[in-house]
């Protein structure tokens, strides 16, 4: 655990990219096999246990510190909230052991010690927990509540954790992207097949590393000339890569998931390609052959059924779009130009002529002010927007500005009342920054939408200081407050939903503006959000 601590509080000291890469190569270069796996588990996200089988609530962490440290239960709240990090409030309400206990590895803390008991009655995992608490350390003791919160965020990105194996093993960072894709166990036999130079049994069913585009902030005409471009719709679907080698079919979402048999069809659909290929596309949920697609919605009611049934094939049939192919036959063609994997993936498709698995269409434009036209169009059609990927691009990994970007139409925009309000997390969580916005229904408010981004830190400070002021009640960490703020929100989509109590849901809601100038009865009406739903 002292290995450990270390590379954490290096991390979290360190400021610049290079150096947190360095004590990374640093550590996994030294720490053994079962420490450095586990430290790749945590580092890229994982947790220790899991909601089925958790160690400690942090209800249950709150209790636990305050019975051993005599601590008031308000008291503990209280210093939670002025420190902001539970971890670090339950670490710096003990004193350091007198004679701290014998080194225990981080593999030995989580497989000898609290695995065993996760899941189990309060008392066994409480004696775990305080016999740590009573025995490490405060640089280990923080490093093991980060364990039991699951708040091991440090500034550093799995993509850089990646970079720092691939310098150490000498591979090549997609390598290494991909074979951490999807469910992997932490072990020294995962972490030595990581880090092999040689093919591994694994890497057949695996994907490649998702090429994103990122958001066009200025004029398109600045990329130079449209003919370089191949423009396609920005579809609102499940991003997937759809990977047939020989009798091995497999489809990926974006999300490192793993999504068979719950898309039956679109299998069966692989299955009748001639030649093995990993195509990346759009499922989207379509029904009718001239018909736009249907809205995302749709699409998740068949997401988590791992074995949809008739009704369910039949209420939201899907397709897939595919608009890159990256492998044909065994052979990787992510380094070769877009416009070559294109002709590829059309040939491919068209041998195949399958009527669930087509090929992008083109957008055509004779210049980027027609293309600006078309973009606008883009929300009748059931699009998000466009796309401009560079012809001469190969297919990258991650986000690398410069080659594709999504050129998404302007969001819808309602006029709604700021009606609730909750602390933030980490460095804002002794501010109000987390909060509920409402529409009116005759004369009164609906809440319809939550959202936490586009505040500035001077707008934030600001409004912390009326909420603290105006506030009508209190609902545990939420309050409500004076219906008085108008703001303008901004969404990329609304469905029909029996689940909100509006019969609305909003699609990745922000704030686009505080709209100061405008009282709360001028807000606008539920009735405008339904309509756009309808």
């Amino acid at each position: 655990m002292q290995r450990f601590a270390a590379l954490y509080e290096r991390l979290d000291r360190s400021t610049g990219t290079g150096d947190k890469r360095a004590a990374l190569v640093d550590y996994f270069r030294d720490a053994p096999p079962r420490d450095a796996a586990w430290a790749l588990w945590l580092l890229a996200g994982g947790k220790v246990g899991g909601a089925r089988a958790r160690i400690a609530s942090s209800g249950e962490l709150r209790a636990w510190i305050g019975e051993e440290s005599a601590t008031p239960d308000w008291l503990v709240a209280s210093s939670h909230h002025a420190v902001g990090d539970l971890a670090e409030t339950l670490a710096l309400l003990l004193d350091d052991p007198l004679q701290p206990a014998h080194d225990t590895s981080l593999a030995d803390w989580i497989e000898g010690r609290l695995l065993p008991v996760a899941g189990a009655e309060p008392d066994a995992r409480r004696a775990v927990v305080v016999a740590a608490w009573r025995s490490l350390r405060f640089r280990e003791r923080l490093v093991f509540n980060k364990l039991l919160t699951g708040a091991l965020r440090v500034g550093v990105s799995t993509g850089l954790v990646q970079n720092a194996l691939a310098e150490l093993s000498g591979l090549d960072i997609a390598r290494i992207a991909q074979r951490m894709l999807g469910r992997w166990t932490p072990s020294p036999e995962f972490l030595a097949g990581l880090l092999s130079p040689d093919a591994q049994a694994g890497d057949a069913a695996l994907p490649y590393p998702f090429f994103l585009a990122s958001p066009l902030e200025g004029e398109a005409v600045a990329l130079g000339e449209i003919g370089e471009w191949l423009l396609e719709w920005k579809w609102d679907g499940i991003r997937l890569q759809l990977i047939r080698r020989g009798a091995d079919i497999a489809l990926w979402s974006r999300g490192e998931e793993r999504m068979d048999g719950r898309f039956p069809e679109i299998e069966a659909a692989a299955a009748l390609l001639a030649r093995d290929a990993v195509i990346d596309g759009e499922l989207l949920a379509w029904q009718g052959e001239d018909a736009a697609p249907l809205p995302f919605s749709a699409l998740q009611t068949r997401i988590q059924r791992l074995k949809p049934g008739p009704k369910a094939l039949a209420n939201a049939p899907a397709r897939v779009l595919a608009y890159d192919l990256l492998e044909l036959d065994g052979a990787d063609l992510r380094e070769r130009p877009l416009a070559q994997r294109r002709a590829l993936l059309a040939e491919l498709l068209d041998s195949a002529a399958h009527p669930l698995l087509r090929l992008s269409p083109e957008v055509a434009a004779s210049g980027w002010e027609q293309a600006a036209q078309l973009r606008e169009q883009a929300r009748d059609r059931g699009v998000e927007g466009l796309m401009l990927k560079r012809r001469e691009s190969p297919y990258r990994h991650g986000r690398k500005r410069g080659d594709w970007w999504k050129w998404k139409v302007d969001p819808l925009t309602v006029d709604a009342v700021l009606v609730y309000a909750q602390s933030g997390s980490g460095r804002r969580s002794t501010l109000y920054t987390d909060y509920t916005f409402a529409l009116w229904e005759g004369d009164a408010l609906v809440p319809v939408a939550k959202a936490y981004s586009g505040l500035d830190d001077t707008e934030i400070l600001r409004l912390d200081r009326w909420i603290r002021a105006n506030t009508l009640q209190r609902f545990g960490p939420v309050r409500s407050v004076t219906p008085e703020h108008v703001f303008e929100l901004g969404f990329e989509g609304v469905n029909r939903s029996t689940r909100h109590k509006s019969g609305v849901a909003v699609r990745f809601p922000r704030i686009l503006r505080w709209r100061t100038d405008k009282p709360a009865a001028e807000a606008d009406r539920i009735e405008s959000l339904r309509a756009l739903a309808q």
